[in-house]
């Protein structure tokens, strides 16, 4: 299935770039790519699946070839789900189904859970449909959790202010740092999200994304992302240069997690990477909330939850697409039980 178009889709700040693949007319699948990658993230996986769905890869805003925020908007989770709303209705969609890996399974589900009528089908690609904040029993947590926000929104301040051009490599370094910092990537998938996230210039490649979200953290605020991230039971991307999709992230209570779970109408298909970013040893004090999570969507959702355990890591579906892509084929191809009546 090669890919049909390329799309530019007009939003306030300037514009939402997209690629899709299939015949317009059929079942629509939209799919949300993770922290700083970009649509290509799907370029593999897509023409293992279905002919007869219509898919549309998204560029998140500051991602890709989408257009950056304008100055002082920043980039939260929910600005995040907004861009869906308003893909979704200027491709003129009424029901479609999501996929999402990373952090666009996590938009994904939060739009799931806002929207509930307009989804059928939720795809979570190692990942979970919310960001589950636990710290409330760890005062250390918390306090490290606003010393991090606090850095972050400075931070942001000062990377609007800058006035430093892009910084300038040639295609090798560029690859290796990327390299560097996507350890789960083969070389072949780095080339592939670089093709989509850089701009040749005369003296080499930039990156395509805004820079407030890659600002590089004080020895301070660095320290205060992990301590949380500790407390908070996730596992985050080195830092330094690098931005982390957390201080983004709306965390929600157990007790949000839950109401939310229970507004979902759409059948939720988990695909959990062995050695992916939850991948838990048993000694690991964050093993109990990842089973929270699991065993709410089993208990809630009933048969409309489905769950795979797949080799690979992080990136599985981009390295080894063709682990999980019978896995989503048959889900999108299922047959639905009878409506959910929240």
């Amino acid at each position: 299935m090669g890919l049909l178009s390329e799309l530019k889709l007009a939003v306030p700040w300037g514009h939402i770039a997209a690629k899709a693949w299939g015949p317009q007319q059929a079942t629509p699948v939209l799919c949300l790519h993770g922290w700083l990658d970009n649509a290509n993230s799907f370029d593999r996986l897509i023409p293992l699946l279905p002919k007869d769905f219509h898919y549309v890869a998204m560029d998140f805003g500051g991602h890709g070839l989408s257009s950056h925020y304008s100055p002082g908007f920043a980039y939260y989770q929910e600005n995040f789900v907004s861009e869906v709303r308003r893909v979704v209705a200027a491709l003129k969609w009424k029901r479609f189904s999501l996929m999402g890996h990373s952090f666009g399974g996590i938009v994904g589900g939060t739009f799931t859970s806002i929207f509930p009528e307009m989804v059928d089908k939720l795809i979570l690609l190692d990942t979970m449909p919310f960001g589950l904040d636990h710290n409330t029993p760890h005062p250390q947590g918390v306090e490290n959790l606003l010393t991090y926000r606090r850095g972050a929104i400075e931070h942001m301040l000062q990377a609007e202010a800058s006035q430093k051009p892009r910084q300038v490599a040639s295609p090798e370094e560029m690859l290796q740092g990327f390299l560097k910092r996507n350890s789960h990537l083969s070389e072949e998938n780095a080339r592939l999200l670089l093709q989509r996230g850089t701009t040749e210039v005369a003296t080499g490649l930039v990156m395509n994304r805004d820079r407030r979200m890659t600002v590089v953290f004080t020895e301070a605020a660095a320290s205060a992302w992990l301590t949380w991230i500790n407390c908070a039971g996730t596992q985050g991307r080195p830092v330094g240069g690098w931005g982390q999709p957390e201080r983004s992230i709306s965390f929600v209570s157990r007790e949000l997690f839950v109401h939310s779970i229970k507004q979902l109408q759409a059948r939720v298909l988990l695909v959990k990477a062995i050695q992916g970013y939850y991948n838990v040893k048993k000694e690991d004090t964050n093993k109990n909330v990842l089973l929270f999570m699991e065993d709410m969507l089993r208990s809630i959702l009933k048969e409309r939850f489905q769950y795979a355990k797949v080799p690979g890591n992080h990136y599985v579906h981009l390295n080894q697409p063709e682990i999980v892509a019978g896995i989503i084929s048959a889900f999108l191809q299922s047959q639905e039980p009878p409506p959910h009546q929240p």
